[in-house]
């Protein structure tokens, strides 16, 4: 393999790499719940049985 082919291949690994990052980082954000803040702390802490 050249040096070039390696130079290019890390060059679209520093494009694509942020590119994913992003697309999984939003795809996360989208799939959020949406609760009151009682529910949220509750949640967070899981000291709560399961109803």
């Amino acid at each position: 393999m050249s040096a070039a082919a390696i130079v290019a291949v890390v060059l679209l690994g520093a494009i694509v790499a942020p590119l994913v990052l992003y697309g999984l980082v939003r795809s996360e954000h989208d799939r959020r719940e949406v609760m009151d803040r009682t529910t949220a702390e509750r949640t967070a802490r899981r000291d709560h049985e399961d109803e």
